[in-house]
């Protein structure tokens, strides 16, 4: 006799897990606002349970305002700013950390109600582990990096903003990954097929294109060399070399945005190959075919619009466009390479 229990697949679980990963990627979206924003040091200091409640009356306003006021970002970007100012960069700053809990409940309640009531695919379990500890785990990685823009820097580390995104995103495809496998149940054993290496390389260069971006966005380097496709009338700016390779790699303005630029041509050019090869195979399932020709047509929007984002002086709104368009490229990323493992 069949039970729930021994059933490799859950409709809700995989429900479950599918909001979790929109609420993370709305967690990406409005963190990308707070950087762009300048608001992501407003709150200074990290209460993981009495932080949930905002400001509730003058005093406490003012509290904040003087611990904000102690830092340097205050001190030579923002002095003299009113009080109210400071509570326009504090919302977003707070929503984002808001956004983070109610992912910490909506995955944790949901875990524990599938557990009690067996509902939860017993293969599953162990990954689901997984998936809380890394949420636990990006709560102090963000904190980490607001650490690092609190004593002696005006804005956070750019190698720990990358650290800080680059956790969300594997805990965002992570979570989209588990969902597909609790939605349709484990899979066959099937063939070897050149799809499975040619998707797996195609989600690691787009997650290490986001990881470049966040480089990029670190170091404010989308304000510079706003030509394209040459960078001030060269092909390889002269400044891209900045001391030694650490701190050209993640502090060079210059480098950042060059290794940035290449890395979507790179990510273009293998995106373009998957939906016209795969897009063509009549051998291959209809739907994967879709899949392939969507990555195309993504690819080649999220290279337009980070060109126009770039040529504009990377205004508020297109900057988040763009990492939204980033966020999605990687999910359907996930979702393609995962198929990949069925064919």
């Amino acid at each position: 006799m069949t039970s729930f229990l021994r059933s490799d697949r859950s409709r809700p679980v995989a429900v479950w897990l599918f909001l979790t990963a929109a609420l993370v990627f709305a967690m990406v979206i409005v963190g990308g606002a707070t950087r762009l924003t300048g608001s992501g040091l407003s709150i200074t200091q990290w209460k993981p349970i009495s932080g949930a409640l905002p400001p509730l009356n003058h005093q406490a306003w003012m509290a904040e305002f003087q611990n904000y006021q102690k830092i340097p970002q205050y001190q030579f970007i923002n002095r003299g700013m009113s009080l109210e100012q400071f509570k326009g960069i504090f919302w977003w700053e707070w929503a984002h950390r808001l956004l983070g809990r109610i992912v910490g409940v909506v995955f944790a309640v949901p875990f524990i109600g599938f557990l009690i009531t067996r509902r939860l695919p017993p293969r599953l379990i162990w990954r689901c582990v997984v998936l809380f500890a890394l949420g636990g785990l990006q709560g102090l990685v963000g904190w980490w990096m607001v650490a690092s823009g609190l004593e002696t820097r005006v804005y956070v580390a750019p190698e720990r903003l990358a650290a800080h995104l680059g956790l969300a995103l594997i805990l965002y495809c992570a979570l989209i990954w588990t969902g597909w496998e609790a939605w349709t149940g484990q899979g066959r054993p099937t063939r070897p097929t050149p799809w499975k290496p040619a998707s797996a390389i195609f989600l690691v260069l787009v997650y290490v294109q986001c990881l470049l971006g966040a480089l990029v966005a670190g170091n404010k380097a989308g304000l510079v060399y706003n030509d394209w496709p040459l960078m001030n009338g060269a092909w390889l700016p002269t400044d891209y070399r900045s001391g030694g390779l650490w701190a050209t790699l993640a502090h060079s303005q210059a480098a950042v945005q060059f290794n940035h630029r290449i890395a979507a041509y790179v990510v273009l050019v293998f995106g373009l190959s998957i939906a016209f090869i795969a897009g063509r195979a009549i051998h291959l399932p209809e739907r994967y075919r879709g899949a392939a020709v969507t990555i195309g047509v993504l690819v080649s929007l999220q290279a337009a619009l980070g060109v126009a984002t770039l040529m504009t002086h990377a205004p508020l709104t297109m900057s988040i466009l763009h990492q939204t368009g980033a966020a999605i490229v990687l999910a359907v990323a996930a979702t393609f390479a995962w198929r990949s493992r069925r064919l």
